[in-house]
């Protein structure tokens, strides 16, 4: 009877073992096979390694690996970071001065921020070329920034110019990452903000740009006179024009019809000389002398018909 309850307890311990190792076996499969499938979301690509070498890169869906391969997730999204300036707990830009005041082309400083906005663009260099891209990544743009903006003058950083800062530093960085091969690229730069780094210095390129502005007006003031008087200036131009004309006209008429009537007189005197001499005498003395009467006399003779008293002086 001993041995019969010896006998079964064996059993039951025999078969306790044969179960628990059934359910260790089922639960390290269960581990094994869960660990052997995976999700990429669409927002990230996963590098599958085998033994350290990568044998694939996957993007989103549901996929399957062997227990002894590796995934690495990388996150594919954009992502934007601030240079010259760190943001407090308020949400305030802080101006860093290390990274924030640089020097334009004509020897001013100017403090100027940046968003510099980037995303992962070879997953593989991303993990595998570099320890640190984003630290790498703000050194070059850092290098690049003020390379760039020492190009321009402060006028230029802080208006007009913008535009072409931002379009050179994203093409410079372009350049540069594409020798380092950190697997990251730059999707954008756009200056936040820009301004002198102190207030006696704002206040003097407030002074200059007002200055500016007065000149500006100064200037469109004049042209605006200018315009004004121009068209008035041309009108008394031609009505001056057409005044001459005119004179030279009448004067070349008058000029005509004198020599018209000397060509008369000369046909005249040339058929009687003396008698012409004594008109023409005649006619420019009364010319010179209307009042003046001519009396032409023998130098005897007191009167004449009619009886004109010569002593009366009329």
């Amino acid at each position: 009877m001993l041995e019969r309850v010896k006998d079964a307890k064996d059993k039951a311990k025999s078969s306790i073992k044969k179960h628990v190792s059934v359910i260790v076996i089922i639960i390290i499969a269960l581990i094994v096979v869960f660990r052997c499938f995976y999700t990429v979301s669409e927002q990230e690509n996963a590098i599958v390694t085998q033994f350290g070498e990568v044998i694939r890169v996957d993007s989103a869906g549901f996929f399957f690996k062997a227990p002894w391969q590796d995934v690495t997730m990388v996150d594919m999204t954009t992502h934007g970071t601030g240079i010259g300036y760190t943001v407090n707990g308020k949400g305030q830009n802080i101006t860093d001065t290390d990274s924030g005041i640089m020097i334009t082309s004509d020897f001013n400083l100017l403090n100027i921020d940046f968003y510099l906005e980037y995303r992962v663009s070879d997953p593989i260099a991303y993990v595998y070329n570099s320890e640190d891209p984003e630290t790498i990544l703000s050194n070059i743009a850092q290098a690049n920034i003020r390379t760039v903006v020492s190009n321009y003058n402060v006028d230029e950083a802080m208006t007009t110019g913008k535009s072409q800062i931002q379009a050179d530093i994203k093409e410079a960085i372009l350049s540069e990452l594409a020798k380092r091969d950190i697997g990251l690229t730059v999707t954008n730069i756009t200056i936040q903000d820009s301004e002198p780094p102190t207030d006696e210095i704002k206040a003097a390129f407030k002074s200059v740009e007002t200055a500016k502005q007065d000149a500006e007006t100064a200037m469109n003031n004049a042209l605006q006179y200018q315009n004004e008087k121009i068209p008035e200036a041309e009108a008394a131009a031609d009505k001056i024009v057409q005044t001459a004309s005119a004179n030279k006209a009448a004067r070349i008429a008058e000029a005509t019809g004198q020599v018209d009537r000397f060509n008369e007189i000369y046909a005249e005197y040339e058929k009687y000389p003396s008698i012409t001499k004594k008109r023409m005498f005649y006619e420019v003395m009364e010319d010179i002398l209307p009042d003046l009467k001519v009396i032409v006399t023998d130098g005897k003779t007191q009167t004449m018909l009619p009886l004109d008293d010569f002593s009366s002086g009329n």
